[in-house]
């Protein structure tokens, strides 16, 4: 299977801010055909309008279903009614709180949520998913991460967009966990960085500003091992851009990161 390539539009959150359907137009003039929303509440009818007139398609859209709060969840409902409006057929879990994920507990929690999730989005024919940050990685239950031990209690349609920048941050091997869970990664973020200094003495993502986004650069020029990521899942559907931050031109950088899958055989 050939990966598309697409864009996670947090990436150019500040130009969606400013105009949505300019900042959708700029990303189909820079050839990228696929995106994968943010803010779909807050743009749902300027995403609307753009995703009609640029022609870009929609590989999966970001929504809370998990929560930050263990004694209620998001509607999930809003999730499903928004993603049927703008063609979204996998929604994705993007954030839980890092606190969370080195107590068993709040993880097996946090998977009967998710499994429930999945299982009434199926009936409206829409896959879920999970995105990971660092602290999935940094909290241990026993010998094992808190997101391989979520993992475990799964339910087989949920799927995966490992992060792979941040798995790196959280210190663990990004290609021994892409490799451990190839039949149900579906999405990777491609994300690089140099990780320079005490990396894991740093604020976990969501509890503080890491100073080591600071170095965030495009793929293949970081520590990040992406080559070998993307070799380890021949089942991945999307190849997906995304930086949290850039110094400089951000379209520049997106166009840099297009150049670097387009090279590895990913279609656009």
């Amino acid at each position: 299977m050939t990966a598309t390539i697409g864009l996670q539009l947090y990436t150019i959150r500040e130009s969606l801010s400013e105009d949505v359907h300019r900042a959708l137009a700029r990303v189909a003039e820079i050839g990228i055909g696929s995106i994968e929303l943010y803010g779909m509440s807050e743009h749902a009818d300027a995403y609307e309008r753009a995703i009609a007139d640029t022609g870009l398609s929609v590989s999966s859209a970001h929504a809370s279903m998990i929560g930050n709060d263990p004694s209620t969840t998001p509607d999930l409902s809003e999730a499903l009614d928004l993603a049927e409006r703008l063609g979204v057929r996998t929604l994705i879990d993007p954030m839980t709180p890092a606190a969370n994920w080195g107590d068993a507990d709040e993880i097996a929690r946090m998977a009967e949520v998710l499994n429930a999730a999945a299982e009434t989005a199926a009936a409206r024919g829409i896959r879920v998913g999970y995105h990971n940050h660092d602290g999935e990685i940094r909290g241990r239950v026993g010998d094992e991460s808190g997101l391989e031990h979520f993992v475990s209690l799964l339910d087989p349609r949920v799927v995966l967009e490992i992060d792979a920048y941040w798995v790196a941050a959280g210190g663990d091997d990004v290609v021994a966990l892409a490799t451990s869970h190839a039949d149900r990664v579906r999405y990777l973020h491609v994300k690089d960085g140099t990780l320079e200094g005490d990396v894991a003495g740093q604020p976990a993502a969501g509890t503080g500003e890491p100073e080591h986004l600071d170095g965030q650069v495009t793929p293949g020029t970081g520590v990040v091992p992406l080559d070998a990521t993307l070799a380890a899942l021949p089942d991945l559907e999307f190849a997906v851009i995304e930086y949290d931050r850039v110094v400089g031109d951000i379209f520049a950088a997106i166009t840099a990161s297009r150049d670097y899958l387009i090279e590895r055989g990913y279609i656009s």
